[in-house]
């Protein structure tokens, strides 16, 4: 695991499996400093975290953000046994705001273009939550979906 920056007291953890578009990334790392969360990156990427797209997307608070990038979804599990951890999915009727969140909580997103594997969804159906819509949508943006999900779990925790 390559860690850059750390924070002592994140509120949450925001895991991007394997994501595509480094402009959802860096939007994410800003969503992320904005709330005092950590961001963790499984590998592969689609793009270089030195990307100029991510580092314009997260502007000049890059370097304030707690990274890191972890070379499998075992390596990240390993490191954070204790802690829930939540699946972020279209394929539940589960919804976000329904749960009770707590300091330290872990939220998993998916690649934009295929979202997390049926096979982890399986084995953890009862953490998997979604975001209501239409049936117009496929699905919200990812950094969006990151930005709902994550300031819901910060309000829960009045923001502290």
């Amino acid at each position: 695991m390559a860690k850059i920056n750390s924070i002592e007291n994140p509120s949450f953890r925001i895991v991007l499996y394997q994501p595509e578009m480094p402009a959802n990334t860096g939007n994410i790392g800003r969503l992320c400093v904005g709330s005092n969360a950590e961001l963790h990156i499984i590998k592969p990427m689609r793009f270089f975290i030195t990307d100029k797209l991510v580092k314009r997307a997260g502007l000049d608070y890059w370097d304030k953000l707690s990274l890191h990038l972890h070379d499998s979804m075992d390596d990240f599990l390993e490191k954070y046994p204790e802690n829930n951890i939540y699946y972020c999915t279209t394929k539940t009727d589960q919804v976000y705001s329904q749960k009770k969140y707590q300091r330290g909580d872990i939220f998993v997103f998916g690649p934009e273009s295929r979202g997390i594997p049926e096979e982890i969804l399986e084995k953890h159906k009862s953490k998997n939550i979604t975001i209501p819509m239409s049936d117009q949508i496929r699905s919200i943006n990812l950094a969006n979906s990151v930005g709902i999900v994550l300031y819901e779990a910060w309000r829960q925790i009045d923001f502290s």
